[in-house]
């Protein structure tokens, strides 16, 4: 059967995989377009699988709210070049990601694939589509979701870091202030009574085996750990942190004069803990929120 110019045009539009790529699934498949699709469809789900294990580190986090910022979700997608993450498909692939989290509440990465995206396409195969369309490795890494009786906030910096917290009082610009200095101060908890044990037990034997080498008496020893946990709690919790647009305030002293308190909030940064070459961007979101 003869391949014309429309069949091809038609194959493409349905697709998005390039005029050549078009032209021969035509032609394998003697010009029906019903089976051409199928055909390039299985082959696109085979190019994904041979690149599932290259390292994506780059992408997006997208933030997204329902009900009035009752709901909310703060979402990593990742690729491999930043090219591609600044790309429409990606975006557009990452944003509906975010809005069936929203939709249907799913409990893990694993159940939000399997989450039908478009008609009968899940996302995974929207995904593994994807991944062939434009040659590189895709995957969603990881979601908070929240649900409050307050508000929540969010903050962009870019596309690299998101940062979501659910507020009870205050106005918009207090909650985007918090959001912010979340991005920029990397608290570990609200407070000292969300700090994982944990953490709290390896500062604490690092700062007793530093505050031992002074050779001091244990009283002594003991008092000096004492000072030191409390400090660290200061500087690594959001109540106790220098307000980074004030520092002359913490952030507790700018949320009581305001009469609201943090329930919670999520940090996200493209790429963290993933083995790539790091650029310092809480530095860079620290000059920029003290320049706002």
């Amino acid at each position: 059967m003869a391949i014309t110019a429309a069949m091809v045009k038609e194959l493409r539009e349905r697709t998005g995989s390039g005029m050549m790529e078009c032209k021969k699934a035509l032609v394998e498949t003697d010009g029906d377009i019903e089976q051409a699709v199928e055909h390039m469809r299985k082959k696109g789900l085979a190019k994904a699988d041979k690149k599932a294990d290259r390292v994506a580190a780059e992408g997006k986090i997208v933030a997204a709210t329902a009900d009035g910022g009752r709901r909310g979700v703060l979402l990593e997608v990742n690729c491999e070049t930043d090219f591609v993450s600044g790309g429409d498909d990606f975006g557009a692939f990452a944003d509906r990601a975010a809005a069936l989290i929203l939709e249907q509440q799913p409990a893990d990465v694993e159940a939000l694939l399997e989450l039908p995206a478009d008609g009968d396409k899940t996302l995974n195969t929207l995904r593994q589509e994807l991944v062939a369309k434009i040659g590189e490795n895709i995957q969603v890494r990881r979601f908070n979701t929240f649900q409050t009786e307050g508000q929540l906030h969010h903050y962009l910096h870019g596309t690299r870091i998101g940062v979501m917290v659910d507020v009870q009082g205050g106005d918009e610009q207090l909650g985007r202030d918090v959001a912010m200095h979340v991005a920029a101060s990397q608290p570990v908890c609200v407070d000292e009574g969300g700090m994982p044990a944990e953490v709290l037990e390896k500062e604490r034997a690092i700062l007793k085996a530093q505050a031992e080498e002074s050779g001091k008496p244990a009283e002594i020893v003991e008092k000096m750990l004492d000072g030191r946990m409390k400090k660290f709690l200061k500087e690594t919790t959001l109540l106790g942190q220098p307000f980074v647009k004030d520092p002359d305030q913490t952030v507790g002293e700018l949320l009581n004069k305001a009469g609201a308190t943090v329930h919670g909030f999520a940090r996200l940064e493209v790429g963290e803990g993933i083995e790539k070459e790091e650029g310092n961007f809480a530095e860079e979101v620290m000059a920029q929120v003290r320049g706002s």
